[in-house]
């Protein structure tokens, strides 16, 4: 095969459609614009949502409460939920990461007393619940503040 013998798939291009080119062509006179009216004007593009001057959905449509932008974003784990890791291990952002028990390692954690803990584990973590931490340290555990 050389260079110039390659050609796009059958049917992955097409011709442009040529309008404005007489009344033969089925887009003639009027090109496919219609008569007169907005749309048929040049350059007519209107932005999305305009909706030819009524008020529009999205400023029809009642508002309700507050999304604080400033808000930092924390991710809540159960103490139930350090039960998949083995005893005497080291448990952070990264470890939780890797067993599928948080989708992003770069958010801080809070772990919550919710639940039963067995093992001893080094918990390394951002914040703890006093709870959680009585929970981690009543086994023999560590729960560090990083």
């Amino acid at each position: 095969m050389k260079m110039h013998e390659l050609a796009p798939a059958m049917g992955s291009t097409k011709e442009s459609k040529r309008i404005g080119r007489g009344h033969g062509s089925c887009n003639g006179k009027t090109a496919g614009k219609g008569h007169k009216g907005q749309k048929a004007r040049a350059g007519h593009g209107m932005r999305p949502g305009f909706e030819g001057g009524q008020m529009p959905l999205q400023r029809r449509v009642p508002k309700r409460g507050f999304n604080n932008i400033f808000a930092e974003e924390w991710l809540a784990i159960n103490v139930a939920a350090l039960e998949v890791f083995e005893d005497g291990t080291t448990v952070d952002a990264a470890a939780l990461a890797e067993k599928g028990i948080i989708k992003k390692a770069n958010l801080p954690v809070k772990v919550l007393g919710n639940g039963k803990l067995t093992k001893k584990l080094e918990v390394k973590l951002n914040a703890y619940s006093a709870s959680a931490s009585e929970k981690i340290t009543s086994v023999g555990g560590k729960a560090e503040v990083i």
